[in-house]
């Protein structure tokens, strides 16, 4: 079998529910990876909101963007992203074509800051109201460190919860490997069928 890693996979499932003009979040902007590959689906019409409470990752992101020539279409909020409702116009909810959430600890960063089981799951319950029918919340999740088993389990009975008619929830994990494989959790808000949005021109 020819599976996709955990991050290609957390990108496809992003990317294929993305067109060029829309918005996308990165609730977790870390370095910056996810941030640069939402900037590039949206395209230069598109506008991506990114959050992180840690200066250094908001930098490794900013640089990142700088380089990949896309950081004019990017808004870094230096805030928790529990607070995305709030930071995000209101011109844009239930617009939100895609939100990424890449759980844990900021990598080469201070592993004693990780994102929190109430915090993750107040900002996801915030996602799935601000995306659009046919959006996508998708999230990555770590259980190595202390305290990603609770998260995990907290968002997977987020998900476990929500009603079939509004979303459906996938979850795509590898069940024989070793020393914690990352888990991916997609959950896709139900409604019309996901198409291009029309802010530049109706669909064809």
């Amino acid at each position: 079998m020819d599976l996709d890693p955990i991050l290609d996979a957390a990108h496809s499932f992003a990317g294929a529910v993305l067109f060029p003009g829309d918005v996308a979040v990165d609730a977790t902007t870390g370095n910056g990876h996810d941030t640069v590959f939402l900037a590039k689906q949206v395209g230069e019409s598109g506008r991506v909101y990114g959050f992180d409470v840690q200066p250094e990752a908001l930098r490794a992101t900013t640089q990142r963007l700088d380089a990949a020539g896309v950081a004019a279409r990017v808004t870094l909020r230096s805030t928790g992203h529990e607070h995305l409702r709030r930071c995000l116009p209101k011109a844009d909810h239930g617009d939100v074509g895609a939100v990424v959430f890449n759980c844990g600890y900021l990598p080469g960063g201070d592993q004693e800051i990780v994102t929190r089981p109430e915090t993750t799951v107040a900002a996801l319950r915030a996602s799935l109201d601000v995306v659009r029918p046919g959006g996508r919340v998708v999230v990555v999740l770590y259980l190595g460190h202390d305290g990603g088993e609770e998260e995990a389990r907290a968002v997977r009975e987020w998900a476990r919860g929500l009603d079939q008619e509004r979303a459906q929830a996938l979850s795509y994990r590898f069940v024989n490997q070793i020393h914690h494989p990352p888990r991916l959790l997609v959950v896709e808000k139900c409604g019309i069928e996901n198409r291009p949005p029309t802010r530049d021109g109706p669909p064809t």
